[in-house]
């Protein structure tokens, strides 16, 4: 009888333990229950009638439709210029890191406006403080360049009173180590995806932004960001099956090139 009692406890016990690694394992690739994922438009609201990426069209558009944010990538030209525009190469442009901002000026945007400053942008962006303007700061041609472009940005988004607006974004790692450095408590997310959220977290960012396909290889990841206190974004998500997966991973934000139908499906759930 007293073996039985044994054998009996022991199989509870065995039951009890495998129990609490299941909930533990489902638990840990769960999605946070609290989290509402929002949308970020991907360069502004491009995609649209008379608009162009990074224009201050696509801005006003992003505006318009209530998106969390609107994400725009700004460069420094050779005259110390700070400009909004994606590539190094723009046009006919090989590398817009190494001429005037008058150069790049002379070639409009496929919607006929000129690659804006990004003073203009900011300003256009300060007229609807409920949309964050989400700023990634692209690498220059080197870390003392990056560190000069850093210094200015944040010093004309300060001069702008728009600290709490704006938040950056970057792949560069040392452009995020140097917002962190010279605004300590800065929103920051890292792009790259080759460091996980423990990493991050330990360098003072407050996000991780990452490829879609990155969550994907490390689902896990999302947790690990949550439980350090960091936000999720992934990039760039348009097709409307993904939108749904990232939606149960857990993420924070969506980027998107079809920021409406991120709105869309979020009020589905």
């Amino acid at each position: 009888m007293k073996r039985l009692f044994i054998t009996v406890v022991l199989i509870g016990a065995l039951a009890a333990a495998i129990y609490y690694f299941y909930q533990n394992a489902k638990e840990a690739t769960a999605p946070t229950e609290e989290t509402t994922t929002q949308v970020i438009a991907h360069r502004g609201y491009w995609d649209r009638e008379g608009s162009a990426q990074n224009s201050l069209t696509a801005l006003k558009a992003a505006q318009e439709i209530g998106a969390y944010g609107s994400e725009f990538d700004v460069q420094m030209t050779a005259d110390d210029e700070l400009i909004v525009v994606h590539g190094h190469g723009y046009a006919s442009i090989e590398d817009v890191r190494k001429v005037p901002y008058a150069d790049v000026k002379a070639i409009p945007l496929p919607n006929g406006e000129i690659v804006p400053l990004l003073a203009d942008y900011l300003d256009l962006g300060a007229q609807n403080k409920d949309v964050k303007l989400i700023l990634e700061i692209k690498d220059n041609l080197s870390p003392e360049r990056e560190t000069a472009m850093v210094e200015k940005i944040l010093a004309m988004v300060r001069e702008k009173g728009l600290e709490q607006q704006v938040e950056y974004i970057a792949f560069s790692l040392h452009v995020c180590k140097e917002l962190v450095r010279l605004q300590p408590g800065v929103t920051v997310a890292y792009l790259m995806g080759d460091i996980t959220p423990t990493q991050a977290k330990e360098y003072g960012f407050t996000g991780i932004d990452y490829n879609y396909g990155t969550i994907n290889e490390h689902p896990e990841w999302v947790k690990e960001a949550h439980d350090n206190g960091l936000t999720v974004n992934v990039w760039t998500v348009n097709g409307e099956q993904d939108i749904r997966n990232a939606i149960e991973q857990g993420v924070d934000f969506i980027t998107s090139d079809a920021p409406e139908l991120v709105q869309q499906i979020v009020a589905e759930k």
